[in-house]
């Protein structure tokens, strides 16, 4: 079968490919971490400590805030980030990483990383590079023109109707 009769210059059928295998596969290496891929997401952008109120925190990821709630409340019942008071507006809490959380970040993203470079093995390590950039660039445009889709419903949505 070639190409064009796979679909494989049709974006969709492109990005609905490679998200139903990035999902089983990063599923598989991420375990039991509270939230799947939506909680290892939200780690990582706690991590990176540049969204450090759950309203900034919940506008980046593009989850709703009520939800969030209940994700982080599973992230601080296993010790992964703590809900502290921000010195500049005691009615707002900060939300920032445990070293338990830090140490667990570090393990599972160098192994969603090899999930990552498996699943694109079929480019060289600098096409990977390169095409981790672009998809970041189109992402962030993405996320400023819609920011408030939440990326993983429509992810679970795509998977749920077979696309």
């Amino acid at each position: 079968m070639s190409t064009e009769q796979a679909g494989g210059d049709n974006l969709g059928w492109t990005l609905g490919v490679l998200l139903r295998a990035y999902q089983s596969t990063v599923v598989a290496v991420i375990g039991d971490l509270p939230h799947g891929p939506r909680g290892y997401q939200t780690l990582a952008a706690v991590v990176g400590g540049e969204h450090p109120t759950q309203l900034a925190l919940a506008a980046h990821l593009g989850i709703d805030r009520t939800v969030l709630t209940y994700l982080l409340d599973d992230l601080v019942e296993a010790g992964l980030v703590e809900r502290r008071l921000n010195p500049a507006d005691r009615r707002r809490r900060r939300i920032v990483v445990t070293d338990k959380g830090e140490r667990t970040f570090r393990e599972l993203e160098r192994r969603v990383r090899e999930a990552e470079d498996r699943l694109l093995g079929a480019l060289g390590a600098d096409e990977r590079e390169t095409f981790r950039r672009l998809l970041a660039r189109v992402a962030r445009e993405v996320q400023d023109i819609d920011p408030v889709t939440d990326p993983c419903d429509v992810a679970e949505e795509m998977l749920a109707d077979g696309r």
